[in-house]
């Protein structure tokens, strides 16, 4: 098989699975352009006629706008990633690097809770955070996203994989274990920082699981909520306004993304992550 005809042997499926994968998001487009009574119109009317901007306007600054739920949306990311960095360093560098009793026993304990379905812990976590007065509160969404299993682990593989000849060097210089850790081994890990910023980033603004359990009051929807909140007459979901608000919050996630993924990739690779 001759180059050129290799490149159509596995281009072709490549363009196909592609075309795929996007053929949805075209669809929210088009249909965040269309009337309602376009939406389900069969066949299909890829491009709209007429287009309906009036959907974006109606969204970002009509009644049932959702940059309130946007900006908590935007608050609680903030904060669940600060705080998921914060956590996830400082706990991997202790799993990796420090010497303490049982330490591999722990992270291997640590790690098993990994496989409790975050659906089972719902439950608990609701009678937890209503005990604790932060039940239909923003800090119900954020203080568990503040501690992963999966950001412990990929810090800790990447200092384990790092030279300890390192730390060595810099005690035998005086230096203390936080100043060997924000200075020498800290600085090193900014690519795999940025990838775990980007998948708690992305985990925190999708979910809708868990602020339908742990908020219930509308003044507290955070954005994915606030989608249901585009209805007509009849209490149907109105399409063309749901897909115009579902384009306006997936513009966060490609803006972090694009501006980031060659850190996301380099992190991936280096983690041995693929």
């Amino acid at each position: 098989m001759t180059d050129k005809a290799a490149k159509w042997y596995w281009g072709i499926p490549l363009w196909i699975l592609a075309i795929a994968f996007l053929a949805p998001f075209a669809w929210m487009l088009s249909t965040a352009l269309k009337a309602d009574v376009d939406a389900y119109k069969i066949p299909m009317q890829w491009i709209p006629d007429p287009f309906q901007w009036d959907n974006f306007k109606t969204v970002l600054v009509g009644e049932t706008s959702v940059l309130a739920s946007f900006g908590r949306s935007v608050f609680v990311a903030a904060l669940r990633v600060a705080g998921e960095l914060l956590t996830a360093t400082m706990a991997g560098y202790a799993f990796a690097r420090m010497t303490f009793k049982g330490r591999d026993k722990l992270f291997l304990l640590y790690l098993a809770t990994a496989i409790i379905p975050a659906q089972l812990l719902l439950v608990p976590r609701f009678i937890y955070f209503q005990k604790l007065g932060l039940y239909d509160t923003l800090w119900a969404l954020i203080l568990p996203g503040m501690f992963t299993v999966l950001g412990t682990f990929l810090m800790r593989q990447f200092f384990v994989s790092q030279p300890a000849e390192f730390a060595e060097a810099a005690r035998m210089d005086g230096a203390n274990e936080w100043q060997i850790f924000s200075r020498i081994y800290l600085p090193l890990a900014t690519p795999v920082l940025s990838a775990l910023g980007i998948l708690a980033f992305v985990w925190s603004w999708n979910d809708y699981e868990t602020p339908l359990v742990l908020i219930s009051s509308p003044d507290n929807y955070t954005l994915p909520l606030s989608l249901t909140n585009f209805v007509d007459e009849q209490g149907q979901i109105a399409p063309g306004l749901t897909m115009a608000a579902s384009v306006v919050s997936i513009v966060p996630v490609l803006l972090v993304f694009v501006l980031l993924q060659r850190r996301f990739i380099a992190a991936m690779t280096h983690t041995g992550i693929k």
